[in-house]
């Protein structure tokens, strides 16, 4: 066997792996008395068909595939010991020969191998890197106190209809016709619930304003919702293709009605975020959402600062050179399915990220990163605590977020992103501490626009 590798403009490698009839021939002849053993030919007995049947039957596929195996153990080995920084798959090469599997010969094989360019990155305390403090002030303290309002709120019973405060109606539902009298075999529906401030179009709003218990109201809708067919054929309880034969007037019965109170900024609101008995009073309240306020924003301020030291890096290490026209291929070959059309357009960016992906792998290398179990536990418990924090569950036992990030490891598609996760994490940390930090005191609405900046 013979390997050679040639790659003079560093990037754009050629590999060639010449394998000899000896490199591979003892495997075939091992796999093919495999075969004969299990083999179940007619006219033989198992195991003792001719071995000259046996080779001409299974002889070229069996030799196709040890070769195959041994082409990949043999490259990837190669390439691994070489410290070659492969990019994506190897292709067989343009330059390949015609193969003869049918003789007994040395066959050569021709593969294009996408290399890595060569720079280096490097961070320093002379490197400055901005840093944003986000300023947590009363008026985000205030939305997340109305947040908790509106969350622990309940609805109570009310006389009358008020549609500034969002009240909801529940009432039964009759289909007219076209004189205005209740339709003989129309639709009914008893307890429709209905939510007026949601109507589209304002005249038939306006029908329910001040409307009180007992009230009959006369509305289209149709009209009321003259652009949803869902919203109108689950008030009636139909199948949207039959709203259009229902575009005529119905009655409203208001049955019931209910108006929904926030919850007061009391004890009882204090132990249902916090938990009970960890805060006394309305200050102390204020002062643990603001504390849980400055964590969420701690991680915003940290994801910018990794946007703004790969800006820094990237502005430092200089356009890289890839070998454009072969990753084109080996995304190609990644994407059969969407065609030339789909790698055009989404080759550009898929070079910058393989740059900064190359550039982080030098910077995650230079602080010693590694990422250990107790990392990967501690990211997914923080996705966990993330998501039930989405639903105002903010004391979630610490058994619970175990139990939810355990399942979360156990999901492989999970798992890939965890890591990428923890990664970023931790060289945030250690960055952290390598360069010199800009820091900089930010409202919520100005940091925002800086992360809608391109």
């Amino acid at each position: 066997m013979n390997i050679q590798f040639e790659a003079p403009d560093k990037i754009n490698g050629l590999m060639t792996i010449t394998l000899e009839a000896a490199d591979y021939q003892p495997e075939v002849e091992k796999t093919l008395k495999d075969y004969r053993k299990r083999a179940n030919i007619p006219g033989f007995r198992p195991g003792m068909a001719p071995m000259g049947m046996i080779k001409r039957q299974y002889g070229p596929s069996v030799k196709v595939d040890v070769v195959n195996k041994m082409l990949g153990e043999k490259l990837y080995e190669y390439v691994r010991e070489n410290k070659i920084q492969m990019l994506g798959e190897p292709l067989p090469s343009e330059k390949q020969g015609e193969l003869d599997f049918e003789g007994d010969g040395a066959l050569e094989f021709k593969f294009d191998i996408a290399v890595a360019p060569e720079f280096t990155a490097t961070l320093t305390g002379k490197d400055k890197v901005d840093y944003y403090n986000i300023t947590v002030d009363d008026k985000l303290i205030d939305q997340q106190v109305e947040m908790y309002q509106s969350r622990g709120g309940h609805y109570e019973k009310a006389e009358q209809y008020d549609p500034e405060l969002r009240d909801m109606l529940k009432g039964d539902l009759r289909e007219l016709d076209a004189e205005g009298n209740v339709k003989e075999g129309g639709i009914t529906v008893s307890e429709a619930v209905l939510m007026p401030q949601y109507i589209k179009v304002d005249d038939q709003k306006k029908l329910f304003d001040g409307a009180k218990l007992g009230d009959i109201i006369t509305f289209n809708p149709r009209k009321a919702y003259p652009e949803s067919d869902v919203e109108v054929s689950s008030l009636l309880k139909i199948q949207k293709e039959e709203v259009k034969d229902h575009e005529g007037d119905f009655t409203y019965q208001i049955t019931e009605i209910s108006r929904f109170t926030k919850a007061e900024v009391n004890q009882e609101l204090f132990d249902q975020v916090f938990g009970e008995g960890n805060v006394k009073d309305e200050q102390e309240f204020r002062q643990k959402i603001a504390a849980q306020i400055s964590t969420q924003f701690k991680s915003d301020s940290d994801y910018k600062f990794l946007l703004d030291v790969r800006k820094h890096v990237e502005k430092k290490v200089g356009k890289l050179e890839f070998p454009e026209a072969l990753l084109k291929r080996v995304m190609m070959n990644n994407n059969k399915d969407k065609g030339e059309e789909f790698v055009e357009k989404n080759f550009e960016a898929s070079i910058k990220e393989l740059g900064w992906h190359l550039i982080k792998e030098q910077l995650v290398a230079a602080q010693n990163i590694k990422v250990e179990d107790d990392d990967l536990k501690a990211v997914a418990k923080d996705a966990a605590r993330a998501q039930f924090a989405q639903y105002g569950m903010t004391n979630v036992p610490d058994e619970y977020l175990e139990n939810y990030a355990q399942e979360m490891l156990k999901k492989r598609e999970s798992v890939d992103g965890l890591v990428d996760r923890a990664v970023d994490v931790k060289l945030t940390a250690a960055l952290k501490q390598v360069v010199k930090l800009n820091e900089k005191d930010i409202t919520l609405e100005d940091f925002q626009k800086l992360l809608q900046e391109k």
